[in-house]
């Protein structure tokens, strides 16, 4: 319970923060005069960074164990928020989110290199989908409980409190989480060059099942992130009408529904078959009722059609069971840059997603259509790219090593 308590502490900070822009976004846009394209930008600016760290962290996380580096990531994150707190320009705003994001970057991976070198196999998926859980209670404080302490903290309040909190967890990991369990790893990351060690990614990405299940799961629980992230937020508002405090009770609702989620996928991961042809299964039906909720919000009118979301969040906790299952298929050695490479490749398309949404907005508006058709025109290219997705996931070849 301790080295769970705090791992789950770091990843409920980096998903609060990862989420926090969705209820900002008024507050940020009126004050800075953001775009649609601006604000995509500025909030992708968190998986931009935390996409460019996944590399090197394999390699530390192999390395120096997962304890000395999300406790020292941890310090970096708390320097972003600070650095959020005091900007004055865009381009500040942009390099203490893009800082938040480097630091948070380990929160998920140093857990998972943890449990994987730590606990038996069977125990995987439902630690991931509790850390994941544990992740959305940090959204959920970031929607009411945030919009309710606007007035008195402010938006860069907000991030000095985030700040102080980050600076704490990342103490308690250093001090509370057992050293006896780091290792050296058997192939000499811990004591050769770190470009040696960089050539264990050669065996992950030359690995056809990982390309599988990173060109669908990625793509699609990447694409869902960047919405609950932020674009929900837009979407009540703009969409379906809804403002001010009852947006932030809908955020709320949302993500507390998707908490729920987690939490049955903890105890149902553990008796789901551990084939790759039933993973395989339950992602293709994942992805058909995705693209299907996905065409549904695009048509919806009213403030109630946010149920609709409920259904396409329960849809896509389940791409969290591919992410440790793809882990457990390479040796324990390279256990931090199988799940890092997984993860550099789902945080670039955060990246890609939360941006272009934003992106494609603007575009239809340009091309005459007004921002509420602009949104749901956006809403259905997403569906039309994760259709494709599904395409290629059924049609994967079996030479290509993914049965």
């Amino acid at each position: 319970m301790r080295i769970f308590g705090c791992f789950a502490a770091g990843y409920f900070m980096s998903y609060g923060l990862r989420s926090v822009n969705a209820v900002l976004a008024p507050e940020l846009t009126a004050e800075l005069g953001l775009t649609n394209a601006q604000l995509g930008s500025l909030s992708s600016a968190y998986f931009l960074a935390f996409a460019a760290m996944q590399i090197p962290l394999g390699v530390w996380l192999d390395r120096y164990g997962p304890r000395r580096v999300d406790a020292v990531l941890m310090g970096v994150a708390a320097l972003g928020c600070a650095a959020f707190a005091l900007a004055e320009s865009l381009g500040v705003l942009w390099l203490g989110r893009a800082m938040i994001g480097a630091g948070v970057s380990g929160a998920l991976m140093a857990s998972l290199t943890a449990y994987r070198q730590w606990f038996p196999a069977e125990r995987q998926t439902r630690l991931a989908a509790w850390m994941l859980m544990a992740g959305t209670v940090g959204v959920l404080v970031t929607t009411v409980p945030v919009h309710r302490a606007l007035p008195l903290l402010g938006w860069r309040g907000v991030f000095w409190v985030a700040a102080a909190m980050l600076a704490a967890v990342g103490l308690a990991m250093w001090t509370l989480l057992p050293r006896d369990r780091e290792r050296a790893p058997a192939d000499g990351a811990g004591t050769g060059s770190f470009l040696a060690a960089l050539a264990g990614y050669r065996e992950v990405f030359s690995n056809g099942y990982f390309w599988r299940m990173t060109l669908t799961a990625g793509v699609i629980q990447g694409g869902f992130v960047s919405m609950q992230s932020l674009w929900v937020g837009p979407w009540f508002a703009t969409v379906l009408g809804v403002q001010g405090a009852a947006r932030a009770d809908l955020l709320f609702a949302f993500n507390f529904g998707l908490m729920w989620c987690f939490l049955a996928l903890g105890w149902i991961a553990p008796r789901i078959g551990a084939d790759r042809a039933s993973l395989a299964r339950m992602v293709a039906l994942a992805t058909v009722a995705v693209v299907a909720f996905e065409v549904a919000i695009a048509w919806a009118h009213g403030p109630s059609a946010w149920w609709l979301w409920l259904g396409y969040a329960a849809a896509a906790t389940v791409y969290t069971l591919v992410q440790p299952r793809v882990g457990l298929a390479f040796p324990a050695r390279l256990a931090g840059r199988a799940l890092t490479g997984f993860n550099l490749l789902i945080f670039s398309w955060m990246f890609a997603s939360q941006w272009g949404f934003g992106l494609a907005i603007d575009a239809f508006r340009a091309d005459g259509l007004d921002e509420v058709a602009a949104f749901r025109a956006a809403m259905l290219a997403f569906a039309s790219l994760h259709a494709a997705c599904l395409v290629l996931f059924v049609a994967w070849p079996r030479r290509w090593g993914g049965r």
